[in-house]
C-alpha cells in the first residue's frame, strides 16, 4: 500500500474515566442485549482464560465493528433526511478508529498465532454481517449490544491489570505504536496501555448508553 503522508493520530489518557459502572436492563431490548454479551463473555472466558493479551486481540476486532457500521448508517441517515448527525457520525468513527488501535497494540504484545489470526478473520466476517442488520432494525438494541460489551470489556481489563501487578503477566514495554498513540513516557510498560485501553472503552461505555438514551428521548 502507498504512504500518504497525513496527521499523526494520537489520543490522550482520561484518567478521569469512571471505572465501575454499570447499567441495569429494564426493557426487553436491554434485557437481550445484555443477555448477548454475557453469551460472548461465557465463550471469551471459556476459550481465553487469563490469557488476557490474546482475548484482547480476538475481541477488539469485534469491538471496532459497531462505530464503523453505525457511523455508515448514521451517516446515510443525515444524507436521507438531510439534516445535521448532531456529532454521532465523527464520535461512531473515533469509537472505531480507537479500537482499532486498540488491536494493532495488542497484535504486538501478544503475538497472535496462524489459528487466532484465522478466528480474527471468521469473528470478524459473522460478526459485521450480524451488526450490520441488527443496526438497520434495532440501532437502540445495538448501541446497547456495545455499551454492555464495554462494560465487560473494563472488568476484563481490570482483572487484566491485576494479573500484571500480581506479576503473573510481565510487565514488558508498551509498544512504540501505544507510546506515540496515547503520548505516554516513552519508558512505559504494559500497565501504562492497560490503563489507557481501559479508560477508552469506558468512554465508549458511558457514549453508547448515552446515545439509548437519546434515542428513547427521540421516540418519547
Amino acid at each position: 500500500m502507498k504512504h500518504i503522508d497525513t496527521q499523526p493520530i494520537v489520543r490522550q489518557v482520561n484518567h478521569d474515566a469512571v471505572i465501575e459502572s454499570h447499567v441495569a436492563p429494564t426493557s426487553m431490548s436491554d434485557r437481550i442485549a445484555f443477555a448477548f454479551v454475557k453469551l460472548l463473555r461465557f465463550f471469551a472466558d471459556t476459550f481465553f482464560a487469563k490469557r488476557y493479551g490474546h482475548r484482547a486481540v480476538v475481541l477488539e476486532t469485534v469491538a471496532a465493528v459497531p462505530g464503523m457500521v453505525g457511523g455508515l448508517w448514521q451517516h446515510l441517515k443525515a444524507l436521507r433526511y438531510m439534516r445535521d448527525d448532531e456529532g454521532w457520525i465523527r464520535t461512531l468513527l473515533d469509537e472505531a478508529e480507537n479500537e482499532r488501535m486498540h488491536l494493532m497494540t495488542f497484535i504486538e504484545i501478544a503475538q497472535p498465532n496462524r489459528f487466532e489470526r484465522a478466528l480474527i478473520v471468521a469473528v470478524q466476517l459473522v460478526f459485521y454481517n450480524f451488526y450490520f442488520f441488527l443496526y438497520l432494525f434495532a440501532p437502540r438494541t445495538a448501541h446497547r449490544v456495545v455499551a454492555y460489551f464495554e462494560e465487560e470489556a473494563v472488568i476484563s481489563y481490570t482483572a487484566y491489570l491485576a494479573e500484571v501487578d500480581a506479576g503473573r503477566h510481565e510487565n514488558v514495554p508498551a509498544p512504540q505504536l501505544a507510546i506515540d498513540y496515547w503520548q505516554l513516557a516513552q519508558d512505559a510498560r504494559l500497565r501504562d496501555v492497560i490503563i489507557a485501553v481501559r479508560a477508552d472503552e469506558a468512554e465508549h461505555r458511558d457514549v453508547n448508553h448515552g446515545f439509548v438514551d437519546a434515542l428513547d428521548a427521540e421516540r418519547a
